[in-house]
């Protein structure tokens, strides 16, 4: 860095314009939790998809949120979210008609700080799964800081890693949530839509707790200590 680098003065984090309502609700949200060690079964899960408008998380957007719970060893049907982030004058896209996003989904799309704030109050202290989940964790959490300035601090666990350490008998490399649900002779009934692709990924990951309550990894601290050895076996097999 130079001098004349040095003395530029930082820019500095646009602060999001917030009412005061708004700033209260963003107080009262539950502070994340660290893993446990009681069982899966015990644990509460939240099962998280995005669709967005493209595949650079720096400059692409999310334009919906689709999300379902895993509560008592079970998927809680009571209990699932879905959100359009779109304002109604958000110009159509390829990528947005693609995700099924028309002008009636644009038309009742929800503003992006009270999704946002609604999301966040769903998902509580929960943890969160998703499939290829450090694409979604990056973009809810970019949406967050942006929009509320938040910072994600959830426990967030890839359903695509899950899969591979479990089942390894699979000879499934680089595979995608297809490869995985057919493998399993899951059915979903709609693709490329967040909330049917949340619930896919639950009653996938529904699958795997039971397979690692058989490998006696039996609680999400242990789950989580078993990824972090998969993902080091995996890279020292890339060299």
């Amino acid at each position: 860095m130079n001098l004349f680098q040095w003395l530029k003065p930082a820019k500095r984090a646009k602060t999001p314009d917030l009412t005061p309502a708004q700033l209260q609700r963003l107080s009262q949200l539950p502070r994340a939790t660290a893993l446990s060690e009681k069982p899966l079964r015990q644990q509460r899960w939240v099962v998280l998809d995005l669709e967005t408008s493209g595949l650079n998380m720096n400059s692409d957007e999310v334009l919906s949120i689709g999300a379902v719970v895993i509560e008592d060893g079970a998927i809680d049907l009571g209990q699932q979210f879905e959100r359009t982030l779109l304002r109604p004058d958000h110009k159509l896209s390829p990528s947005v008609l693609i995700h099924g996003l028309g002008p009636s989904a644009i038309a009742a799309g929800s503003e992006p700080v009270e999704a946002l704030l609604d999301f966040m109050a769903f998902v509580g202290d929960s943890p969160l799964l998703a499939f290829h989940a450090p694409f979604d964790q990056h973009m809810i959490s970019r949406a967050l800081k942006e929009s509320l300035g938040y910072k994600l601090q959830h426990a967030f666990l890839d359903v695509a890693e899950i899969a591979p350490l479990l089942c390894p008998h699979a000879c499934l490399r680089r595979a995608g949530l297809d490869d995985w649900t057919g493998f399993f002779g899951l059915q979903a009934e709609e693709r490329h839509h967040a909330s049917a692709d949340a619930l896919v990924t639950a009653e996938l990951a529904l699958i795997l707790f039971s397979h690692a309550r058989r490998q006696d990894i039996d609680s999400p601290a242990r789950l989580e200590q078993c990824l972090a050895k998969w993902r080091r076996r995996q890279q020292s097999h890339s060299f």
